[in-house]
């Protein structure tokens, strides 16, 4: 039976069709109650187990009484139930798309999306292979981070800008894994000096300084979230409602294509790099755009890489 067809017969046995206030609110009282209903048939399976003989015959009448109250309020609603439907699947696959499996195990899509420099001159793409070196100096009460590419500083010298030694000085982590993951990060391009100057709208749009002040927005309000949850670690996924701010917050912009699971992918990739630079107070990033992984590489082990 097709969702259409389902819904249209449903609404000629609402018995408050002349009521619709009266109607939607019977409807939403009628889930509620539904769902006791289930609750307590599956309590009785979880009790009684193969005694209750009816339990699937009585699943499937309270999921068809569920049903009935979603498709009348559908209709109440001005609704399609298979508008309805294919929205929940395109949601769900954009958060918990089927194939391949990310660095703390969950499921991703494995397909390999273009990068949005892809048409551009070397010199103007994010590097394919990179690393970087973040090193910390004190100077009195003051602790500041320097990173370096080749040798080279890239970037400012950074303090966490905060009264308590939180590690956000280490941050551009977080960038970089944008990079890796998302092939997106005007910081990133910024910093490595490969704005795509030679196209004056992508330069200014894309590249521009409102770019990267939306990027920062991005990692700062992550690292809000993160903070209050030991900072990502054991973390087995993120607030749905971060993961739509942050893509409403891109909308406008190349990287709107990514998927919530692959911002996902990419903040736990950031995090679980990050963590590590704290911890050893600096150390080397390594990022691999082809194979989207950003990996550390602790002081000690970089000179023995390089011995």
């Amino acid at each position: 039976m097709e969702f259409h067809h389902y819904q249209t017969e449903a609404a000629r046995t609402d018995q408050v069709a002349d009521d619709d206030e009266k109607g939607k609110l019977i409807s939403l009282l009628g889930l509620a109650g539904e769902v006791g209903t289930l609750l307590s048939e599956y309590k009785k399976f979880l009790r009684d187990g193969s005694a209750h003989e009816r339990f699937d015959e009585q699943v499937a009448e309270e999921l068809g009484d569920l049903l009935w109250d979603i498709a009348n309020l559908a209709s109440k609603f001005g609704l399609e139930l298979a508008d309805i439907a294919q929205g929940n699947l395109e949601k769900t696959r954009c958060r918990w798309p089927e194939r391949g499996r990310d660095v703390q195990g969950k499921l991703f899509d494995t397909d390999r999306s273009h990068l949005f420099d892809e048409v551009f001159q070397s010199d103007q793409q994010i590097p394919r292979k990179f690393a970087v070196e973040f090193r910390e100096e004190s100077e009195g009460d003051s602790v500041r981070v320097i990173i370096s590419r080749d040798g080279q500083q890239i970037g400012d010298e950074l303090t966490d800008n905060a009264y308590e030694d939180d590690g956000y000085r280490f941050h551009d982590v977080f960038h970089f894994s944008y990079a890796a993951i998302l092939g997106w990060s005007p910081i990133s391009r910024k910093l490595l000096k490969v704005k795509r100057k030679s196209n004056e709208l992508t330069d200014e749009v894309e590249d521009g300084a409102r770019a990267r002040i939306i990027e920062e927005l991005i990692s700062q309000l992550v690292y809000n979230y993160a903070r209050e949850h030991k900072y990502l670690d054991g973390v087995g996924s993120l607030d749905y409602h971060l993961l739509k701010t942050i893509q409403s917050l891109v909308a406008d912009r190349e990287v709107k294509v990514r998927t919530l699971a692959e911002w996902e992918r990419a903040i736990f990739a950031g995090y679980n790099v990050w963590r590590q630079v704290r911890e050893h107070r600096g150390g080397t990033v390594e990022v691999d755009l082809p194979r989207k992984q950003i990996s550390f590489i602790s002081p000690r082990d970089s000179g023995n890489k390089h011995a």
